[in-house]
């Protein structure tokens, strides 16, 4: 029986980067829909789950993208409240990559360094990305401190942390140096996860900090996020500080979104959000 992934995308033209990612998962076809709603979605499960016996369910799963996390977020919820009883598919959220590539950089980070109790920052973690990733180094013990250019807005990001994860991370303003060498004080690690093209850790504050060990970066667009550094990077040792540029984070992602995809269809009742694919991650690291 075919592997069928049922991809609900909230964007006007369904990602092809996710279509590619499914087959080279193992996935047998792809059913595409672009311009998925929130109200859409029950209709578009049904048709995945009225289709096939309950022991044969295992082989079709739903994969939600699309770039509003937002509004993906809503989708995987509906999805959920759709099934009946045996009669439920797998489902996995990756809107915007935001699961994939935060479980990578906090995996690939926490390899290299043991961020337990320690403090950790991530700049401009007011998205999607930056919010996952300041709730997995807070689960995995981390003293954790999210930043932005706007206090309100560091302070609401925080809040959805601990709303949406359970855990406790601060959130503080971080618009100039001074701000910034403030918030790193005494941090161990730091997370760059802001758009594109923007440089938020000068190499100056970086080289001389005294008690940084590793840095992470996911933006591969010049300038990159973390001056001085290379996207290809992965544990390279500079100025006695372990780094990951955007390629280097980027490379384990994807073999992370691949094992997700597959794990789909192991069984039919499966739910990967940023904690699954964490811990897929973190055993693909291990």
């Amino acid at each position: 029986m075919k592997k069928i992934l049922v991809q609900l995308d909230n964007d006007e033209s369904a990602s092809v980067f996710d279509t590619v990612a499914a087959y080279d998962s193992g996935v047998d076809s792809v059913l595409q829909y672009a311009s998925v709603a929130p109200e859409d979605v029950q209709n578009l499960v049904y048709g995945a789950i009225f289709t096939r016996g309950p022991q044969d369910l295992k082989n079709s799963a739903v994969f939600i993208g699309g770039s509003d996390v937002a509004v993906g977020e809503k989708m995987l919820k509906i999805a959920q409240d759709s099934f009946i009883g045996p009669l439920k598919v797998s489902v996995m959220l990756d809107a915007n990559g935001c699961n994939t590539t935060a479980a990578a950089a906090v995996a690939k980070m926490l390899s290299s360094a043991d961020l337990s109790g320690e403090k950790v920052v991530v700049l401009a973690g007011t998205g999607p990305v930056g919010i996952r990733a300041a709730a997995l180094f807070a689960q995995e013990g981390a003293e954790v401190t999210l930043t932005s250019r706007d206090q309100a807005r560091a302070e609401e990001a925080a809040a959805s942390v601990s709303a949406r994860f359970d855990v406790k991370v601060a959130g503080v303003a971080a618009a100039e140096e001074e701000d910034l060498r403030a918030a790193l004080e005494g941090a161990r690690g730091v997370l760059s996860a802001g758009a594109a093209g923007v440089t938020l850790l000068p190499e100056s504050v970086w080289i001389e900090h005294p008690t940084l060990q590793v840095l992470g970066d996911v933006n591969a667009v010049p300038p990159l996020g973390i001056e001085g550094i290379k996207v290809h990077w992965k544990a390279k040792e500079k100025h006695g500080k372990i780094i990951y540029g955007a390629i280097g984070i980027g490379d384990f992602k994807m073999k992370v979104h691949h094992a997700s995809v597959a794990r789909l269809f192991e069984q039919n009742d499966l739910v990967l959000d940023a904690e699954e694919v964490y811990a897929t991650a973190k055993e693909l690291s291990s």
